[in-house]
């Protein structure tokens, strides 16, 4: 197989002339039909051709790589010379076959050739007449057919000489585009006689499709083939002169750029004489009007009118004149004195959170609140405008940034939408998950390319008010690296003593934020710095309860779910007991958003009866919800009393930022000497309430009746699941001590109690925090009882009053009192929540805290 010297051959004539250099002849011996048929082998080698058509009557090197190529060239020029060249229809194709190649091609006649040092072979051939396969006779070594001779015709009429004449001055035209066509290439077409021969001469060296060019060799008549090549001609001229046009004007860029300023120069001169404004001066006074009836405060419009004088003076072309025009188009945008309408009336207000959201009523009572000090100070205007200012360094602030922190799926993004519309205010949202540089919030300096204000501005254009809600979402999830820490950026725009002259750093002039209610939705505050935390108002969210889900899905989420499913409400109804069992059994979160994921799950398995034809109503109760979603995932009753069966496992409560959780502390013993060790990715506090549990325990050893030296024979093995989940923190240092006493006395747990503390050396038990989630976790869970520090006596008044008349309250203020109320009595057979009852009823009531009482 072979291929062109080069792909695309714009001198050929040179590249003859380089193998010329090696000696070989070239010379062009036109063959008569009768003397070719009496050339032709009955047996002639077939080379194909790459991407290139070889003409009778012509020369041109071609390159030979192939070793079947290569074979076939050998065994030629040790015979008759002659081979057959055929085009192959795929220039991709690297081993074509019989039914790969155009069925007709060129005999042609090996002059000369070159073995070069990478192995291939440079030769010189001369066409000599067209052919047409018959039948192919073998393909290996190579390819091998009969063929027979097509003779060409060649007419002598006035048209053939028009073509002819036609075709050499398009030539002429063509060479004059492509200084790469030699000269004596020019003289020898414009000098020959032949039709035919001129056909051939040029199609060989002008561009081409490959199929264009088979499709000249194939024709019959020498008129067809002037015209083809005629058209063709025609084509590669329009697009040369094309390109000499392109060329031209590139060349001529900066010339027409330095014409079109003067002549712009001239066209002011005219406009002024004639008293008309220009583009630019139009624009410049547009500007000037924007800027008057935008209300800005004294510094922006000062800074606007001195960018406005700049642009005036600037050509349009200036670069300069594009990053001042848009500097000014985002301060004349701006709403610097547009806002809406606060709708003060409280009880429209409630009216649309008692809507929209079910409990939450810190929130809403916040919201309310913020409400009346408006509507009181609006009436009062008059009054406190004439009262004397005693602090005249702190200014009064009229916004409220608040921090929304709880678990997933409790509601808080959603809430912010809803106090706007309670306060008929415009809302947005930004996402601050992931943001890591400072200028996403504070803007670019304009000295960078492409520089922008940054999303705080960006989203106070978008909304058209200076006093929207604007919702900043993920706080905690802010990053920092290199480019900048945003939480410092939002020092300051979440500041009511600073943000009224927040300044971004592409505007460069105070934006008064002031006006702007903030609130920013967090999952934990332990990632949130302190500075930026200080400055915002913290409002804890914290878990539903059974009955608070089983409202909230009655209300918002069934009927959701029935509308995005398209069903109708008379074809499903899910009853209170099926919604109960799929909040216990199927779903353990602090918020819903499971529980809506589940209750869509079974709303799909009825659009499915619906859509096979089945009608009536279906009523969902707990036999059929089993059926639809199958078994059920939690067993909360069963998983405590399978956990805590045996002495040395205790029941704990740790909160997450997904809510409370409750955390089984195991212990074990095994015969060595002194060691203790404690896994379950605990952190270094943890480990420090491991330490400090068994040391107490070792302490009061002769007290709780365990043997003094037990420690010398044994080693000690601490254990908190799930090993993969990192903890850490200082309220499991109970529950530790609690399940080495059990373990080393031999008392089961109670099963149905749960606890939380921080301990000390001395025995005592300290506060800890995340009380209500905690409480609303045991709670889920099936605990009734709960330990807890007797100083979160207070916390008890959080928590729903469903949830405090279902438990009990062991409040403890040593660990003794802890272990007494934790463990099992000595003589007791079983682990069933009377025990318990009775032990907590005898308590003082300086230790229990019940609802009841």
């Amino acid at each position: 197989m072979t291929k062109q010297t080069k792909q695309k051959v714009k001198a050929p004539v040179q590249e003859v002339q380089d193998e010329a250099e090696l000696n070989i002849p070239v010379e062009v011996n036109v063959v008569d039909d009768e003397e070719t048929s009496a050339q032709i082998p009955d047996e002639l080698a077939i080379l194909p051709l790459r991407g290139v058509t070889v003409y009778p009557q012509t020369v041109i090197p071609l390159t030979v790589g192939q070793p079947r190529s290569i074979k076939l060239v050998d065994d030629v020029v040790s015979g008759d010379r002659l081979v057959g060249l055929f085009t192959s229809k795929d220039p991709e194709l690297e081993m074509p076959g019989p039914e790969d190649v155009y069925p007709v091609g060129t005999l042609a006649s090996i002059h000369r050739l070159f073995r070069a040092p990478d192995g291939t072979i440079r030769m010189l051939v001369q066409g000599i007449a067209r052919i047409q396969l018959e039948e192919f006779l073998s393909t290996e070594p190579y390819l091998k057919a009969r063929v027979r001779g097509v003779p060409e015709q060649v007419e002598s009429s006035l048209e053939v000489e028009a073509l002819t004449r036609n075709i050499v001055q398009q030539f002429s035209r063509l060479a004059e585009l492509v200084p790469s066509i030699p000269g004596d290439l020019i003289t020898s077409a414009l000098n020959v006689d032949d039709p035919l021969q001129l056909v051939y001469t040029i199609a060989t060296y002008i561009r081409m499709e490959l199929s264009e060019a088979q499709a000249i060799l194939e024709l019959e008549s020498t008129e067809a083939k002037l015209r083809r090549l005629m058209t063709i001609l025609g084509k590669e001229l329009e697009v040369l002169e094309l390109g000499r046009k392109i060329q031209t004007e590139a060349q001529t860029e900066m010339e027409k750029v330095q014409r079109e300023y003067y002549l712009r120069e001239q066209l002011k001169a005219i406009q002024r004489e004639l008293g008309e404004a220009d583009e630019q001066a139009m624009e410049v006074d547009e500007f000037r009007q924007k800027i008057a009836e935008a209300g800005m405060p004294e510094e922006a419009e000062k800074e606007a009118t001195r960018e406005l004088d700049r642009l005036s003076k600037l050509p349009i072309a200036a670069a300069e004149y594009g990053v001042i025009r848009t500097y000014l188009d985002w301060l004349t945008t701006l709403p610097w004195n547009k806002r809406t309408e606060d709708n003060l009336d409280i009880a429209h207000a409630r009216g649309v959170l008692e809507t929209d959201h079910y409990g939450l009523e810190d929130i809403k009572e916040r919201i309310l609140e913020f409400l009346a000090v408006r509507k009181l100070r609006l009436e009062r205007a008059s009054e406190i405008e004439k009262a004397e200012r005693k602090d005249l360094v702190r200014r009064e602030r009229v916004g409220a940034i608040l921090c929304f922190v709880g678990p997933p799926g409790v509601g808080k993004t959603s809430l912010g939408a809803s106090i706007a519309r309670a306060m008929n205010r415009e809302f947005i949202r930004m996402s601050l998950g992931g943001v890591r540089d400072e200028a996403e919030i504070r803007g670019f300096r304009r000295t960078y390319i492409g520089a922008m204000p940054g999303r705080i501005i960006q989203t106070i254009r978008r909304v058209e008010t200076r006093n929207p809600i604007i919702m900043l979402d993920e706080i905690d999830k802010l990053g920092r690296d290199f480019r900048g820490d945003p939480a410092s950026a939002l020092l300051e725009v979440l500041d009511p003593e600073q943000n009224n002259e927040f300044r971004d750093h592409y505007l460069d002039v105070a934006f008064d934020l002031s006006e702007v209610i903030f609130i920013t939705t967090a999952n934990e505050l332990d990632t949130i710095p302190g500075p930026l935390l200080d400055r915002m108002e913290v409002i804890q969210l914290s878990g539903y309860t059974e009955q608070e889900k089983t409202a909230i899905a009655e209300r918002y989420l069934v009927p959701r779910q029935i509308r995005e499913n398209g069903l109708r409400e008379s074809e499903v109804e899910l009853t209170s007991g099926a919604l109960l069992e799929l909040i216990r059994d199927y779903t353990r979160e602090a918020g819903v958003r499971t529980l809506e994921r589940e209750i869509g799950r079974v709303m799909r398995k009825v659009v499915t009866r619906v859509a096979e034809g089945k009608e009536g109503e279906m009523i969902i109760d707990g036999k059929i919800l089993r059926e639809l979603l199958g078994k059920p995932r939690y067993g909360y009753r069963e998983e405590l009393e399978e956990r805590t069966d045996r002495p040395g496992v205790a029941t704990g409560l740790a909160w997450t930022p997904v809510g409370g959780d409750v955390l089984f502390v195991e212990a074990t013993r095994y015969p060595g000497g002194k060691s203790f060790q404690y896994t379950g990715h605990l952190g270094e506090v943890m480990q420090e309430s491991a330490r400090l549990a068994l040391s107490y325990v070792r302490s009061k050893a002769e007290d709780l009746g365990i043997p003094m030296d037990f420690f010398e024979k044994s080693d000690i093995h601490l254990h908190v699941p799930a090993g993969a989940t990192p903890k850490d923190g200082p309220s499991a240092g109970v529950t530790m001590a609690v399940a080495l006493t059990s373990l080393l006395t031999g008392r089961p747990v109670k099963s149905n109690v749960a606890m939380t503390g921080e301990i000390t050396l001395r025995g005592q038990v300290l506060p800890v925090g995340g009380i209500k989630d905690k409480v609303l976790a045991a709670h889920r869970l099936g605990v009734d009882t709960i330990i807890l520090p007797k100083k979160n006596v207070n916390d008890l008044d959080d928590l729903p009053e469903e949830v405090r008349k279902k438990l009990d309250f062991v409040l403890v203020e040593r660990i003794d009192d802890a272990i007494n109320a934790a463990l099992l009595d000595p003589n007791a057979n079983g682990h069933s929540a009377k025990p318990v009852k009775k032990s907590v009823a005898q308590r003082s009531k300086k230790q229990v805290h019940s609802t009841a009482n």
